[in-house]
């Protein structure tokens, strides 16, 4: 038998409300991480950029690489996007959150495939590899860093109103 009373059931509600209101992250990034994050994608792009301008290959692979790495890098940043945009509750469509990840794997399917089948040697292809990682990693951490000083900017000007 369940012998709880009415106080004791409003009291349970209370704790059901409080586990179902949403964490308020209030701490902007560090400087450090913010400028951390800018250098590795700095780093990685310019790496991965020089690279290829120095690359004993055609124009039309220089081409297909370099389209590689702004595909990759859009895909990143549209995957973390709708990934936080579901986080806060903004609506998101399933058909883009699903594209926006499709798209993140197919860039990283079509280097390492070119790759593969590049006549490069070993080391230059660890090159592009890890550049490219570098700047996909660091192009979300970018796209964090951003849309976390936005949002904390934002709401602590409408709480000083």
């Amino acid at each position: 038998m369940d012998y709880q009373t009415t106080v004791s059931l409003k009291e349970d509600l209370k704790t059901k409300n409080k586990r179902k209101e949403a964490k308020v992250y209030d701490q902007k990034p560090t400087a450090a991480f913010v400028g951390a994050s800018w250098t590795a994608l700095l780093v990685g792009m310019t790496s991965y950029c020089i690279g290829l301008w120095n690359a004993d290959m055609m124009l039309n692979e220089k081409g297909y690489y370099f389209t590689i790495l702004l595909f990759g890098l859009f895909s990143v940043i549209s995957v973390q996007k709708a990934v936080r945009d579901k986080l806060e509750g903004i609506q998101v469509t399933e058909i883009y959150h699903s594209l926006s990840w499709f798209t993140t794997i197919t860039s990283i399917v079509l280097l390492i495939v070119g790759l593969w089948n590049a006549d490069l040697m070993l080391s230059e292809k660890g090159f592009y590899g890890i550049s490219f990682l570098l700047s996909m990693f660091s192009a979300i951490a970018v796209q964090k860093n951003t849309r976390d000083i936005t949002f904390i900017d934002t709401n602590s000007k409408t709480e000083d109103i």
